[in-house]
């Protein structure tokens, strides 16, 4: 795999079981890519082993007075300086090739997941974590399916000293054969200590993360309360938490990188001293101690490979569990089609949207308005009518029915039919910075033009707003720059830029889940004639409270307790539904008596006449 190749055209399905089994995964996608470098890696780490021997030849060689033998020293020399440098190049450009691959892929399957699960995906991961995967996350991964190569190309270099060294000089391989082991496992027992502090590490900068998140989306509101300095000295005191964390992460792992220092030098005296008593008795030539001195010096730097696995594996362990806790993720919980199934055909135009589950029925080509006691329950209905059935904690609804669209289960359509079929715009939908225009450039059928959209969700005053702080030679609104999530508009221009796109798509079905509740009456009263006006002769789904909007809708539908229990215009209701009058008109148990008592008494009073004339 080149970096060229990258994005793939199919990242593939990971095996989300658990962090070891996904970087499994991940090393089994990239094996040409993995022998490559373990290839140029043995190259490396071969001349580098060579190395040794070919000082200690011409050591000999000049003892011996030999130039001849010299000469050839000095050629292989330039042979093991040439295989080094080549090797050490190739080496780095495809474990790097190696890490970005890794790291594409990883993005690509979080990038497909969210895709997969839209606004659902942070009512069941903090946004805090998908941030830290999406970014941190993806470049621990990346580092260890890189260091892998190297780690292996290094234990076969420390192989291969120990073992020239038992044949060129085996009184002093034996003990460089017996010291390299213990050296490399040395730090063995500190890893558990130093992965578990890794990880504390890791979910502290994640909490903190979430924090500052949350604290930047309700920064406006933090000012208006009075309570920014508040979540700041929070931020503060988890931000001070990390820093313990990492300080106490990072001596543990300087604890090992000393080990990895300690006990190499350790050996390297060892060999001198005893080396040096072998010439002594005449046992090996100077050369072969040279050799051998060479040898282990040399070996520091494969060994230091060690650590920098266990440390690769450590950081990215944790950092795998939470990628594939959020891929394991699914739309709904429902048991999977085999393989070979195909997905439903798409549903013919013109169909009713029917929710099994609640019995809710919106006709098609009507506006239909939905009532809920429950905002939560509000929420998931939805979701649910968007084919992302939810709980009540926000997890996927296991064997919940699935909503049908024209009689076709939306659950067995293709996504992005689906998607195409039924739009769900929820209560806080999300801007993303870019001009209007581009925040408009979006799939779409092209009858409704984004002037009409933005006319009918009342936005005037918001392109003026734009306009005004547009820079200097900015003189279409359509060109104005909008703010990451829009955080320089207030929460009402927000939610009508985000109706006039949902708008603009014009979709079979829309669902509009509280598109007003930001908006004043008076302009909310505008919005609702704009999307009747708009919306006539397509089916529309509106999930709401205010009676301004109630009131033109074709019929309105009342969810009590999970379930239909009352239909009909919003007038009707009023008079006639207690239960759809307490939820509208906000009555408390104590009006809603009294308004009982008072129908009785004129009941009373109306039989009391009827008796009197009789």
């Amino acid at each position: 795999m080149q970096i060229s190749d990258l994005p793939y055209p199919d990242p593939g399905e990971p095996d989300a079981r658990s962090g070891p089994r996904f970087l499994l995964w991940l090393g089994r996608g990239q094996l040409g890519g993995q022998l490559k470098s373990l290839c140029w890696g043995m190259l490396h780490f071969s001349g580098v082993a060579g190395l040794p021997y070919a000082v200690g030849l011409g050591v000999d060689a000049v003892v011996d007075r030999a130039p001849d033998r010299l000469l050839l020293v000095g050629a292989l020399l330039v042979l093991i300086g040439v295989a080094i440098s080549v090797g050490d190049v190739m080496l780095h450009r495809t474990a790097v090739t190696n890490w970005i691959t890794a790291a594409a892929r990883v993005q690509q399957l979080l990038a497909r997941k969210t895709a997969e699960l839209g606004s659902a995906l942070t009512r069941r991961v903090a946004a805090g974590e998908v941030v830290a995967v999406s970014t941190g996350d993806v470049e621990k991964i990346g580092w260890f399916v890189e260091a892998v190569s190297r780690f292996l190309a290094a234990v076969f270099a420390i192989v291969l000293v120990c073992v020239g060294l038992l044949f060129y000089a085996p009184d002093l391989g034996v003990v460089v054969a017996i010291g390299v082991p213990l050296i490399a496992l040395a730090s063995l027992p500190l890893l558990p200590r130093a992965t578990q502090r890794a990880d504390i590490q890791r979910e502290k900068a994640g909490k903190a993360t979430e924090l500052a998140s949350d604290t930047v989306a309700g920064l406006r509101v933090l000012r208006g309360i009075g309570g920014e300095e508040l979540f700041l000295g929070r931020y503060r005191e988890a931000s001070q938490e990390v820093r313990k964390a990492a300080v106490r992460s990072a001596r543990m792992w300087a604890l090992i990188s000393a080990i990895q220092v300690l006990l190499p030098g350790a050996l390297l005296i060892t060999v001198v001293w005893y080396g040096a008593t072998l010439v002594v008795d005449g046992r090996i030539a100077v050369g072969e101690l040279v050799a051998a001195f060479s040898a282990v010096a040399t070996l520091l730097y494969p060994l230091r490979h060690f650590e920098e696995i266990a440390m690769a594996y450590s950081f990215s362990r944790p950092s795998a569990k939470r990628a594939a806790r959020v891929l394991s993720l699914t739309r709904t919980d429902a048991p999977e089609q085999p393989a070979h199934a195909e997905a439903a055909p798409a549903p013919a135009a013109g169909g009713d949207l029917y929710d099994p589950q609640t019995g809710l029925l919106a006709p098609a080509g009507r506006l239909t308005a939905v009532v809920c006691g429950d905002p939560d329950l509000a929420g998931r209905l939805a979701e649910r009518l968007g084919g992302h059935p939810m709980d009540e904690d926000g997890d996927a609804e296991p064997g919940g029915p699935s909503v049908l669209l024209g009689g076709v289960a939306l659950d067995e359509v293709a996504l992005d039919t689906a998607r195409t079929l039924v739009l769900v715009q929820d209560k806080d939908p999300v801007l993303l910075s870019g001009t209007l225009r581009e925040l408009f450039d979006v799939p779409a059928s092209g009858a409704v033009e984004p002037a009409a959209a933005l006319d009918a969700a009342q936005c005037a005053d918001v392109l003026d707003a734009l306009l005004q702080s547009a820079p200097d030679g900015v003189d279409d609104p359509m060109d104005a720059r909008i703010t990451e999530r829009g955080r320089s508009l207030s929460g009402g221009q927000r939610q009508r830029l985000a109706l006039a796109r949902s708008l603009v798509t014009d979709p079979e079905v829309l669902v509009l889940d509280e598109p007003t509740s930001a908006v004043d009456s008076h302009t909310e009263a505008r919005i609702a004639d704009g999307i009747a006006a708009l919306r006539a002769g397509r089916t529309t789904v509106l999930l709401a409270s205010s009676p301004l909007l109630l009131d033109r809708a074709d019929r309105v539908v009342l969810i009590d307790e999970g379930a239909v229990a009352a239909i009909g215009t919003h007038r009707e209701l009023l008079h006639g539904e207690p239960r759809y009058r307490a939820v509208v008109t906000r009555e408390t148990d104590e009006e809603q008596r009294l308004a009982g008592l008072d129908e009785m008494t004129e009941l009373e009073e109306a039989l009391t006449e009827i008796e009197e004339s009789a």
